[in-house]
């Protein structure tokens, strides 16, 4: 029987959830092995070096550079504060001082001679990373983080933005087909993770932004209301870093898309619990989704599904979604898997896929599928 490999997209029950936790540079690890931890507990800070300023000293006082060492008040490695004199020079017999004052609070960190420039350093930037969602640390990482694990029920999206938020869920939408319309948030969503069905404007989401909803997880979203919404075009698929308040997790694709059945009925099966979201995305090499990471109580934890998700490749039968124009968000299920290459409309030779969506046949380049894994 044909087979084929593709990237899957996980609606998970119950999986074992591991996240990196890391500093961008070396720093203090505040957690241990075994600790148990919740979504805001800081697991590693740091401090970054400030910004630098450069004082062209020798120029503001008129001196030769040679002459710097001589003029400087203040030594290297001394804190300074904004306005303090930390330069200066005794005009003709002592009168008319001239002075250089500092323009920043930070440290006076060298002084040249040869350029006649004094380098001041702002204060330390302190970078704190925390643990992102429940669980606990599995693993440390010497003077950079941990790794946090947990039993989770795990969803991934096809699109985000809007970086890390975590809140409870609350289900907005009564039914996967329906849209999330402004008059549907309210100051009560403040704080929460709201889930909809097909589709949310962009006049919604800025309700939802406006309310200080922590995310909203939803079928679809208008492509072209991206660039009103962060101010650029977005050229290519890396987002996570915008500043937004509300993180945005698209399951299925752009445009009005009905949110998968199974991806609903997760979500309102866990409606009132704790949830973290991502909305980072990157689509090329080093593919991250946008993610959506339930954990779970004991309680809630079933023997009877495993926790481990297998890489496995598609053949007949499985569950797939198209993730390139012109059929993006939709999902089916493969019905044969050609051994010869088709010419596509490119002209370009490409052994193809046969889905089954709404019960019409589509052909699809097999590298513009991924597979969904559900348990």
């Amino acid at each position: 029987m044909a087979h084929a490999y593709t990237p899957g997209l996980k609606v998970l029950h119950q999986s074992e959830v591991e996240k990196n936790r890391r500093l961008p540079i070396k720093g203090e690890v505040l957690k241990e092995q075994g600790d148990n931890v919740l979504p805001n507990d800081i697991v590693a800070k740091t401090d970054l070096p400030g910004n630098v300023q450069m004082v062209k000293v020798s120029n503001l006082l008129n001196i030769g550079p040679g002459d710097i060492h001589d003029a400087m008040i203040v030594k290297n490695g001394v804190a300074i504060s904004k306005g303090q004199i930390i330069a200066e020079m005794a005009g003709l017999f002592g009168l008319f001082k001239s002075d250089v004052k500092s323009p920043i609070d930070g440290t006076l960190e060298s002084v040249s001679d040869v350029t006649g420039v004094a380098v001041l350093r702002e204060a330390p930037i302190p970078v704190e990373v925390d643990a992102y969602m429940s669980g606990s640390v599995k693993e440390i990482i010497p003077e950079e983080g941990v790794v946090i694990g947990a039993k989770a029920a795990f969803i991934q999206g096809i699109f985000g933005i809007g970086g890390e938020s975590r809140g409870e869920i609350v289900i907005v939408s009564s039914s996967r087909d329906d849209e999330i319309k402004p008059e549907m948030i309210t100051t009560e969503h403040e704080g929460k993770i709201i889930v909809g069905g097909s589709f949310i404007s962009l006049e919604a989401y800025q309700k939802a932004r406006a309310m200080k909803v922590a995310g909203v997880v939803v079928g679809g979203f208008n492509y072209f209301d991206l660039e009103a919404l962060l101010g650029y075009t977005l050229g290519v698929a890396i987002t996570g870093t915008e500043s937004l308040g509300t993180s945005l997790v698209l399951t299925e694709g752009y445009g009005k898309i009905q949110m998968s059945d199974r991806t609903f009925s997760l979500l309102k099966e866990h409606e009132n619990h704790f949830a973290s979201i991502n909305g980072a995305t990157q689509i090329r090499a080093g593919v991250i989704r946008p993610e959506i990471v339930i954990p779970l109580d004991e309680n809630q934890i079933s023997d009877d599904i495993q926790f481990e998700s297998q890489e496995i490749g598609i053949d007949a039968g499985s569950l797939v979604r198209i993730i390139r124009a012109p059929y993006f968000g939709k999902i089916g299920k493969v019905t044969r898997l050609p051994s010869d290459l088709e010419k596509m409309e490119s002209e370009t030779m490409v052994r193809v896929a046969e889905i089954e969506v709404d019960g019409e046949i589509l052909k699809v380049p097999r590298s513009n599928l991924e597979m969904l894994e559900t348990n």
